[in-house]
């Protein structure tokens, strides 16, 4: 493996970032110990970790915010890194140009001082030629075109040309967000460091990034829970598991299905070695088949192919078992919302909605209101009533419910294990205690109290209450919230394969696209558009 990244790097050129026996201590606890990575140019790095890992407080190291407790961090010394900032108000006084400008912070000081110096009353011959020198340096640094280039990348996000000489506390919070991401991207970074850049981005934005990092020929380096976004722009992952960091080809997706096959493959002691060999490279060669025809995609491919059977190794990751097995198969008539009303405080938020769900259906719902999809949620399963229409569920179904705001359910000081024996059929204490087991409440933390647990924590109860219900129907309203990676990615799964009915609502692009096979889109003008097609299909996107 190792020899595989030094040769990788070889190819790129010299222009990397290094860290060289990093290691961050907080106290006794260890983040990460003795941490060497090379990262190159061309390759974009995607950080994964579960959380509290130390992601982000790896980002900081590489960008020299936060020094390492032992090792170092180095870099060509002409290189820039520019890093997405956190602070949505660091800028408030500042206009939305200079702001952007200011991802260059020897452009913008450059841009200043000559300010400065032409506004001079008295401008002296000694001031001409300061004058003079600054001009050159500005021009090598191609200020000329800094203000276009700072235009073009606000217009790109959304950010329309009468507010980038606004001051950035007149702007949006969303906006401020763009502005902020367009500071990062100005001025061609050789490095490039980005904490969660999707949140908070609309989708439009979210595909221009992805578009914007697939074609950035420098480094990229981005902390993401964003499934969708790892597979789209990654070239690497970098697995934060247990204080060490390790370097993988390829994106999400192969690291996951990667991990799993070597998990499979340590079982399979007596299988021979070409036989897994050969298991490797079908494996491979289906990661390799990518339609993209990007450099970046390309390269990624070559990396694929040369990797060898005892680079890949099973993950330490802990997953959650999650599996949904109804009790009985469903019928031929499954739900029928007729001409469904609702006002609350005064707004309109369903109007005369009807549509049908039949056998096989996995429905994702979009909506401009994002209370208009509870409020519908709610309706159908019964917690709150229509103004106007009906509901009418098949009799051979039953259905299980995932609350947005799941809060009400957990105002209780019981254990979670006499929480959840309330909604199990077997009602032993032994039963319940492993089921909470497999979703990785182990030992002494299924007898937390329910009412102190993370919001986390409370989506695994209630999905652990979900698949107890035995349903052949299933209700998500955002399930994918306060979910790490591990667990999303098993929640996906379990989704994509349950052989019920499934209506939802989620954020998780890469969830939305696996498990829908029909998008129900609620417009704010009442209009409702139905469409039996993947999710990328609708949004017009590969």
């Amino acid at each position: 493996m190792a020899q595989q990244e030094e040769e990788s790097h070889r190819k790129v050129g010299k222009k990397m970032l290094t860290a060289s026996g990093a290691t961050v201590r907080f106290g006794k606890r260890v983040l990460f110990e003795d941490v060497n990575i090379q990262f190159g140019k061309g390759n974009c790095y995607g950080i994964i970790g579960a959380n509290g890992a130390g992601k982000s407080t790896f980002l900081k190291v590489l960008s020299g915010e936060l020094e390492p407790s032992k090792g170092d961090v180095t870099k060509e010394k002409q290189e820039r890194i520019s890093v997405l900032k956190q602070n949505h108000f660091e800028y408030e006084e500042f206009t939305v140009m200079d702001t952007v400008i200011m991802g260059n912070k020897e452009l913008y000081s450059i841009m200043k001082e000559k300010e400065e110096i032409y506004a001079k009353p008295d401008f002296s011959e000694e001031d001409g030629m300061k004058a003079a020198k600054l001009e050159e340096k500005f021009a090598e640094l191609d200020g000329w075109n800094a203000e276009t280039d700072a235009a073009m990348l606000l217009n790109d996000l959304g950010i329309s040309p009468e507010k980038h000489y606004k001051l950035m506390k007149e702007l949006e919070a969303k906006e401020k967000v763009k502005v902020l991401l367009a500071q990062s991207l100005f001025g061609n970074p050789d490095i490039l460091l980005l904490d969660e850049p999707t949140n908070d981005l609309d989708l439009k934005s979210i595909n221009w990034l992805q578009e914007f990092l697939i074609n950035f020929e420098n480094t990229v380096i981005v902390v993401s829970h964003d499934r969708y976004f790892l597979n789209k722009v990654c070239t690497h992952i970098a697995d934060v598991d247990f204080g060490k960091i390790t370097v993988y080809p390829g994106n999400y997706d192969f690291w996951y299905e990667s991990s799993r096959l070597a998990m499979k493959q340590a079982k399979e002691q007596n299988k021979k070695k070409e036989e897994k060999i050969k298991e490797l490279q079908d494996f491979i060669a289906r990661f390799s088949a990518n339609a993209s025809k990007s450099k970046q995609a390309t390269s990624r491919k070559k990396t694929l192919e040369k990797i060898q059977l005892e680079e890949i190794r099973p993950s330490n990751r802990r997953y959650p078992y999650v599996d949904f097995k109804p009790d009985r198969e469903p019928g031929k008539e499954i739900l029928q919302i007729k001409n469904i009303s609702k006002t609350i405080n005064g707004e309109k938020l369903l109007n005369n909605i009807s549509f049908t769900v039949k056998p096989g259906d996995k429905i994702a719902f979009l909506a401009d209101n994002e209370l208009a999809k509870t409020t519908l949620f709610q309706i159908i399963e019964g917690e709150i009533e229509p103004d106007e229409g009906e509901i009418v569920w098949g009799t051979t179904i039953s259905h299980t419910y995932f609350p947005k705001d799941n809060g009400y359910l957990f105002e209780t000081d019981e254990s979670i294990t006499d929480w959840l024996r309330k909604y199990s059929k077997d009602p032993d204490e032994t039963y319940v205690r492993s089921f909470l087991g497999r979703m990785l409440f182990s030992g002494e933390e299924a007898l937390k109290k329910a009412n102190v647990i993370s919001g986390g924590e409370k989506v695994r109860c209630v999905l652990s209450k979900m698949m107890l219900s035995g349903a052949n129907f299933l209700i998500f309203d955002e399930p994918t919230n306060h979910l790490d990676m591990e667990s999303i990615t098993s929640l996906n799964d379990a989704m994509t394969k349950f052989t019920g009915n499934i209506i939802f609502t989620s954020h998780d692009h890469q969830l939305t696209q696996t498990v829908a096979n029909r998008i129900i889109d609620m417009k704010n003008d009442g209009k409702l558009i139905d469409r039996e097609i993947s999710y990328n299909e609708y949004l017009g996107i590969e």
